[in-house]
């Protein structure tokens, strides 16, 4: 048996539809090949080790490459093909794709959903998007297994002494990226009390800030900004003891390899994609126009952000380094959701 997944992006979002995607492997015997975007196909082809082939999506030259990419997606033929992304894009490319039956996501956008032949379940909100992708095991009367996230990094050293915290301190977005002084604040705070490493995570258009909240931590320093591919990123952040970071793709990087995220949430919501599992925090400032969803906040100064302090900040990250000394540096288990009862998001009164 054949299954095709079409999950084009984002970096979190791959992750999020692991468990989906391991059950579906499990539950039906099947061998899976994935859709992707052409950014992430080294990812996918090099550390997801439940995917058998990788096709890549070209969206920047889509016209150009169409006719090979066609080959490629029409070079099989499936038993399903299951749209994980809910989008116009995702549900033309299922439909180009052969396969025996199409399902949509329960949370199909853009109209997609008439597109269908069958879908997932119906749209529940206010559920983790690992639950939303999760559905599709429900709609094919598969069993569920435990959320799992079947990934293999290449090992990384990392030089520095332990306790290691890894900082993350951009978004693809402004209203999700926390003051830079924030951060730096946080580095120095965690250097200076804790005598933590710190290291900084992002692309290259992000070196210049990564650069000065490293100079900001002390001598215990190291910015990796624009020097990891994807495989590097995700091995180097096994090796930290705490991920502190804004709603961003390392995040959930992190959580799926068990390391313990303490999260910054503005305009998203927490319970739809704070990290997944136990063991992680969320901090927020739980204004009423909180989670708005928006790409750009109409208020100045973007409210959400400003009302998160270094000070609560530091105060839950050195708490969860407490508790990893108390418990022996344990691991989060990325099995539940991380914000039930004992990890619930931290919210300012």
């Amino acid at each position: 048996m054949k299954v095709l997944i079409v999950k084009l992006s984002s970096l979190g979002d791959l992750f999020h539809a692991l468990p989906a995607v391991h059950n579906l492997k499990e539950g039906l015997g099947a061998e899976i090949h994935w859709v992707v975007a052409d950014t992430y196909a080294g990812l996918l082809r090099e550390c997801f080790t439940d995917v058998a082939r990788v096709i890549p999506f070209r969206r920047r030259a889509f016209w150009s490459n169409l006719r090979p990419f066609l080959a490629d997606l029409r070079a099989a033929e499936y038993d399903y093909v299951i749209d994980l992304h809910g989008l116009l894009k995702s549900a033309m490319i299922a439909l180009m794709a052969r396969g025996r039956l199409r399902i949509g996501p329960s949370f199909a956008r853009e109209g997609t959903r008439f597109l269908y032949p069958r879908l997932a379940g119906r749209r529940r909100e206010g559920r983790h998007v690992v639950e939303q992708c999760l559905d599709v095991v429900d709609a094919l009367k598969l069993q569920r297994m435990a959320p799992v996230f079947p990934v293999r990094f290449p090992p990384r050293q990392a030089a520095l002494p332990r306790p290691r915290v890894g900082i993350v301190p951009m978004s693809r977005r402004p209203n999700k990226t926390w003051p830079e002084s924030c951060f730096a604040d946080v580095a120095r705070r965690l250097a200076r009390t804790r005598g933590a490493s710190v290291y900084l995570f992002g692309g290259q258009e992000d070196r210049e800030v990564c650069g000065r909240i490293a100079a900001a931590a002390g001598g215990a320093a190291e910015d990796l900004s624009g020097r990891l591919d994807f495989a590097a990123l995700g091995g180097t952040l096994a090796q930290m003891d705490l991920v502190v970071s804004n709603d961003s793709g390392p995040a959930h990087m992190a959580a799926a390899v068990g390391v313990p995220v303490l999260a910054i949430f503005a305009s998203t919501d927490p319970a739809r994609n704070g990290p997944y599992g136990a063991g992680h925090r969320v901090v927020t400032a739980s204004l009423p126009c909180q989670p708005c969803f928006s790409r750009a906040c109409r208020q100045p100064g973007v409210p959400c952000l400003q009302g998160v302090t270094p000070e609560q900040v530091g105060e839950v990250a050195l708490e969860m380094l407490s508790r990893r000394d108390a418990a022996g540096a344990p691991r989060a288990e990325p099995r539940a959701c991380a914000c039930g009862p004992d990890d619930a998001p931290t919210r300012r009164p």
